[in-house]
């Protein structure tokens, strides 16, 4: 698989896991190869902290060529934020809901089932109020819990409507 900016890549990261969360050790992101030891996040993180979609990391191949994440090299000023989708036990119709009402906020996001979880990449460009807004609206009504798998300095001084 390719892309314009170069060859895909599957970065691995080593998860701390407490209590049994994460559900795994390690979490494979999608990423574009930047011919130069580092490769820019081309998925949203499920588990992973401290990193978004864009970010642009270092890594470093193991042995058998599996390519471990190091420090992020450059930020993409992208926000990783997760949900725990409660409504409706989380099921796909009431995932895409969710997905959807944050797209028209300008947010990316993607579901899993076996976890009813969301996961949403907001970008820099988004209207971070209404973001959060939206964000602090479904924890108020029970739709959903929330944890912030990667925010900016702009999301931490932004504050909802």
């Amino acid at each position: 698989m390719t892309h314009p900016g170069g060859p895909y890549m599957k970065v691995h990261f080593r998860l701390e896991r407490e209590d049994g969360w994460p559900p795994v050790s390690v979490e494979s992101l999608w990423a574009v190869d930047q011919g130069d030891g580092t490769a820019r996040l081309d998925n949203i993180p499920w588990f992973v902290r401290g990193v978004a979609c864009g970010d642009i990391v270092a890594t470093e191949p193991d042995g058998d060529g599996t390519r471990w994440a190091g420090e992020v090299v450059r930020r993409s000023e992208n926000c990783t934020i997760r949900l725990i989708v409660l409504r409706d036990g989380g099921s796909r119709p009431t995932r895409q809901t969710v997905i959807n009402a944050f797209q028209h906020l300008g947010v990316d996001g993607e579901g899993v089932e076996q976890f009813g979880m969301v996961a949403l990449d907001v970008p820099p460009t988004a209207d971070l109020a209404k973001v959060q807004e939206l964000l602090h609206h479904g924890v108020t009504e029970e739709w959903w819990d929330v944890e912030e798998g990667c925010v900016t300095a702009r999301w931490r001084t932004t504050s909802a409507g």
